[in-house]
């Protein structure tokens, strides 16, 4: 059973020597940015150095952890474990069975076995903080990032501009992550969608997202006019068509089957009532018809058509007319 301390990324640090592992790079950049501000604050001369696991040579570590002539305080910030040399494992397991006094000093791990035996030292020693930081790959973990990130300043927001700011960044994290930062830096009050709307509002309105959720309410001409604003914004189909392909594909999983939960279709439990009454309307045939026109324009998106934003046009005018085909004139 391991011995080290387990914390989520934004949680407390008490021990010397830390393990940041996990793949989300923005989270454990936080991590080792709070460790840093936290060892800073306790002695403002501390000495900061940062090895490259790639390229250690072996000696590094200890030399930067062996007292000085003053006994300052050091930290000593590891990179690129996954990547490192056999010099490294052998100076840090060194380092784990004799830890330099007054010196900290962090290992970031992001994916991989390379390195396995200094790991599970790591994991295995009461000396150790293991600071996770899974990848944040679904909608409510994206909520409950963004919440956690105003309820630490005390900021209060309402569900609404929680909801929107999620949805306006829902591809990056760092980027979702630096606006709430923005909100709660230049906003004295609370939160609400007419002040995220004022920050982000273009942002929110051509996503690919509401480009899909215009369609699904069958508003073909406002759809189609975000559609080309996000086009004409250098916007990439591919990434336009996996908006609106994680938007009809939870629509077609939820169709077959009506109990399925928020977190077996992985997403908010808002998010849930909302594809529920989005379905309304559509039929097995109209379902079917958009997937396959999906298919088609991804293919597109992805070079197989001259013309991809054609192909996505054809797409979101389907999407409008619930998958129904309707012939033109």
């Amino acid at each position: 059973m391991s011995k080290a301390k387990q914390v989520a990324w934004n949680g407390a640090i008490d021990s010397p020597i830390v393990l940041v592992s996990g793949p989300e790079d923005y989270l454990a950049s936080r991590a080792i940015r709070g460790f840093r501000e936290q060892l800073k604050s306790v002695d403002p001369l501390i000495e900061v150095s940062t090895i490259d696991a790639s390229t250690y040579a072996a000696g590094q570590l200890i030399e930067l952890t062996t007292p000085s002539l003053f006994d300052e305080p050091r930290f000593v910030i590891i990179e690129n474990v996954e990547r490192c040399t056999d010099a490294l494992i052998e100076d840090g397991l060194a380092f784990l069975a004799s830890p330099g006094e007054g010196s900290s000093v962090l290992f970031r791990h992001s994916s991989g076995v390379r390195g396995k035996k200094l790991l599970d030292a790591l994991k295995a020693n009461a000396l150790v903080t293991v600071v996770a930081c899974d990848k944040i790959s679904k909608d409510q973990e994206r909520m409950d990032f963004a919440a956690g990130e105003f309820k630490a300043a005390n900021k209060k927001v309402t569900n609404a501009a929680l909801r929107a700011i999620v949805e306006a960044f829902s591809e990056d994290i760092a980027e979702l992550g630096s606006a709430c930062q923005q909100l709660i830096q230049d906003t004295a009050d609370g939160i609400d969608e007419k002040v995220v709307d004022k920050y982000y509002g273009g942002r929110i309105e051509t996503s690919s997202f509401k480009v899909a959720d215009a369609a699904v309410a069958g508003d073909a001409g406002t759809a189609l006019a975000l559609l080309r604003h996000l086009v004409t914004s250098g916007q990439d189909p591919v990434a336009i068509i996996g908006g609106i392909a994680l938007k009809t594909r939870n629509m077609a999983k939820l169709y077959q089957n009506r109990q399925v939960t928020a977190a077996q279709l992985g997403v908010a439990p808002w998010v849930l009532d909302k594809t529920r009454r989005d379905l309304t309307g559509w039929s097995d045939e109209g379902l079917a018809n958009v997937i396959l026109e999906m298919a088609v324009a991804d293919a597109a998106a992805k070079g197989a058509e001259k013309d991809s934003v054609f192909a996505l046009e054809r797409l979101v005018l389907l999407i409008a007319h619930k998958g129904l085909i309707v012939e033109r004139r």
